[in-house]
């Protein structure tokens, strides 16, 4: 089983006290279980050039807005992911391109192109944005839980995980009701909503808490993957 501070994934010595501080238990079916034992959502969200709408166009937009806020009654969250565009997998691409290419002219051109856009980048500040919604549930926690139930869970502990599944669809089918209304909601105004997959939340997770690593990281196989408490 591999954890988010395993020698594939990082260097255990420095992330393994970090996990200690993270509010995130694991990544399970495309939900993100917070320690505490709330559920989030994360969906990807499409940006609109709301400044090049007509003014029509504008106030169109912000009554459908403000109609999504007056409808929901849970909070939300909107996260904007702002980085540094990383060029390099597309510079690879077209050095590729330019090997294959017969016709001398053609890799000439080829050559410069890259060569323009890896100038282009290396002295201007490019950056990327993405923008998140983060939808949450949290269910209501049995404060009644006493000895004698801690005792039945170890006495009968295959009913203990199958009660525990049963929560756990439960809740993510509770969340999945609120995601549903959002992207339903959102929709209207002409953005392109899209729930995070397990592999996706895995990644967006570990470039969130490691900045530096560029996305260097290729994450596969996310059955064997986890985040550890």
């Amino acid at each position: 089983m591999e954890t988010l501070h395993s020698d594939k994934l990082g260097d255990k010595k420095t992330t393994s006290p970090t996990q200690k501080f993270l509010a995130v238990a694991e990544v399970k079916e495309d939900v993100v279980v917070l320690k505490s034992g709330a559920f989030r959502s994360i969906l990807a969200v499409s940006a609109i050039n709301f400044d090049l709408k007509s003014t029509e166009e504008q106030e169109a937009i912000i009554g459908k807005y403000q109609s999504f806020l007056n409808s929901i009654d849970f909070p939300i969250q909107i996260l904007i992911s702002s980085r540094k565009l990383n060029m390099r997998n597309y510079l690879d691409f077209l050095e590729e391109k330019e090997k294959g290419q017969p016709s001398e002219l053609l890799r000439m051109q080829l050559y410069e192109y890259r060569a323009f856009i890896d100038q282009l980048v290396s002295v201007s500040n490019i950056m990327e944005k993405k923008f998140y919604i983060i939808v949450p549930f949290s269910p209501i926690e049995n404060q009644n839980k006493n000895f004698f139930s801690n005792l039945g869970s170890l006495i009968n502990p295959q009913k203990n995980i199958l009660d525990k599944r049963e929560n756990f669809e439960t809740y993510k089918n509770q969340l999945l009701q609120r995601v549903d209304h959002v992207i339903f909601a959102l929709s209207g105004i002409g953005l392109r909503i899209a729930p995070l997959k397990t592999e996706e939340l895995i990644e967006l997770l570990y470039d969130s808490y490691n900045p530096g690593a560029f996305n260097a990281i290729e994450i596969a196989d996310t059955k064997q993957l986890e985040l550890s408490n």
